[in-house]
């Protein structure tokens, strides 16, 4: 499999020369494979330059599937700008979670894509969608093994885990670090990570930071290297950077020691990993 991020910050994009390094776009990663489809996980501003890629590459319509986290603007934000869509024969098939009460994840994409805050709505856009929703769900996307659960955050919110050709890849992008101070493994967040090859994971605030936010949903990088060595994930990208962390801050994070991981390291836009 071949991972690739287009997207790695959180809350808002933050584009700039103090940001250029790492990127400033917010949450998209694409899964690929020989034979396969490409997953797309989640929709930030990241996509728009998925798209750019993908039409370069190709002149056939997109045929992907996205993996939806949740429902914040930073993870969907991208959706309508995704060039690939506004062609005739494009197919996106989306998995996300229906909200609490009751509302589809269709319905909520559509209520996003819509006037007063878009100047037009989902069926404007030429390309095909077939939604789905997930929440503690175990299915197949082609030749790939996948595992939706239920993550704890603000809203509705699942984690994925991939499988494909021996390899797994567990994306966990907004995890709501407990309040406490203790460490708690919710048992959803355990079968995503649990001996994975590459765990990306919400790493959005310093010790300081989650002190004033701590309510705000995500978690610090040493609580996602906490996840990675208690469930013995092999890599840990710290990813949904924070849109205040410099590239300078990014570069000086010093991971603490993670007793079981190969590797920790700080998501990058472009970046490619292959498993």
């Amino acid at each position: 499999m071949k991972v690739t991020f287009h997207g790695v910050r959180g809350s808002t994009p933050c584009h700039g020369p103090d940001t250029a390094k790492y990127g400033g776009n917010t949450s998209c990663v694409s899964v690929e494979a020989e034979g396969q489809r490409p997953i797309l996980l989640d929709l930030g501003t990241g996509l728009r330059y998925f798209g750019q890629q993908y039409t370069a590459s190709t002149n056939a319509p997109l045929d992907a599937v996205a993996l939806v986290t949740h429902l914040h603007w930073d993870h969907i934000q991208g959706f309508p700008f995704f060039g690939p869509i506004l062609q005739d024969g494009a197919r996106l098939e989306l998995f996300g979670p229906q909200q609490e009460d009751g509302t589809s994840f269709m319905r909520s994409v559509s209520n996003a894509i819509r006037q007063p805050t878009f100047p037009v709505e989902l069926h404007d856009l030429r390309g095909k969608f077939e939604f789905h929703d997930v929440a503690d769900n175990d299915f197949m996307i082609d030749g790939f093994s996948v595992k939706s659960r239920l993550v704890p955050h603000i809203g509705p919110t699942v984690g994925y885990r991939i499988e494909f050709g021996g390899k797994s890849i567990a994306y966990i992008s907004d995890h709501q670090q407990p309040l406490d101070g203790s460490f708690t493994l919710p048992e959803g967040v355990r079968e995503l990570a649990q001996d994975v090859d590459l765990l990306i994971h919400d790493s959005q605030y310093t010790m300081a930071e989650f002190e004033i936010k701590k309510t705000w949903g995500h978690c610090t990088s040493e609580f996602a290297i906490g996840i990675g060595s208690a469930c013995n994930a092999r890599r840990v990208a710290l990813y949904h950077h924070d849109p205040d962390r410099t590239d300078g801050e990014l570069d000086s994070l010093k991971p603490c020691d993670a007793t079981g991981i190969t590797e920790v390291f700080v998501a990058r836009e472009g970046a490619t990993i292959t498993l």
